[in-house]
């Protein structure tokens, strides 16, 4: 158990990152599966306007820190293939 100060504000701290960060993990497992189930149903435009938006948000995870660079880059360039797979 910590017993400085720093140390216990640090479990603090950790804690309401933790939060934050889970909030935002989960808000960009939804954009991506809006794609997938867009994908799934063959709706061409659906897909790509939600492309569109899982973007942007998948960008400001990793400038966050919560995502992985190249696991944005390899999620994105994946559901890109499907989405342009549709005709």
């Amino acid at each position: 158990m910590a017993n400085t100060p720093q140390a216990k504000k640090r479990i603090r701290r950790n804690a309401r990152r933790a939060e934050v960060n889970g909030a935002r993990v989960g808000r960009i497992r939804t954009f991506v599966k809006k794609v997938e189930s867009a994908c799934e149903s063959g709706d061409k435009a659906a897909a790509e306007s939600a492309l569109n938006a899982m973007q942007p948000e998948l960008a400001r995870g990793v400038a966050k820190g919560v995502v992985h660079k190249n696991t944005a880059a390899r999620k994105f360039s994946r559901l890109t293939k499907r989405v342009a797979a549709l005709a």
